[in-house]
């Protein structure tokens, strides 16, 4: 029965995290260019993060990094960390709110960790307006991939 229920977990992750990157590339590179904010480029904010890690440069790869970030990690650490640290502490939280706060952390790992401290580029982009849309963008993605899990029932321990 155990066996059932991870496996279920596993797909409604992924269906998740499949789902949120839909919406947040869409956000990103469609929606917001056309209310006139800037288009996310998460694929060259890759493209770079690789090639300072390997010294490689392939934005292939770098599509894949993306992909794959959106498909399984974000959702694993929604599902392993930070659903969990947040029923430890606040159980009463509701989901929402603690998405939202999982959102703001993607984009500080994002903008900050990767983007500056990784790939060279200025703190969360210089604050210019791909700041602003990328916050959105991850809380939006959070929010879904959230949502998603929470509604099937995809919580670690649950």
């Amino acid at each position: 029965m155990i066996e059932q229920k991870t496996e279920s977990h596993i797909y409604t992750m992924l269906a998740a995290g499949a789902l949120a990157t839909l919406a947040f590339d869409s956000y990103g590179q469609a929606i917001s260019p056309l209310l006139g904010f800037s288009r996310l480029a998460p694929v060259p904010l890759a493209t770079q993060t690789i090639q300072a890690l390997t010294g490689f440069r392939s934005p292939e790869l770098a599509y894949l990094l993306h992909v794959i970030t959106g498909l399984l990690f974000y959702p694993l650490g929604w599902y392993l960390i930070a659903r969990p640290i947040q029923q430890r502490i606040m159980p009463g939280l509701p989901w929402l709110v603690t998405s939202v706060v999982y959102g703001v952390v993607l984009w500080i790992f994002a903008l900050y960790v990767m983007a500056h401290l990784v790939a060279g580029n200025p703190p969360f982009l210089g604050f210019t307006g791909i700041t602003w849309v990328a916050l959105t963008g991850h809380v939006i993605f959070a929010i879904i991939a959230a949502w998603i899990m929470e509604t099937r029932g995809a919580i670690f321990g649950g």
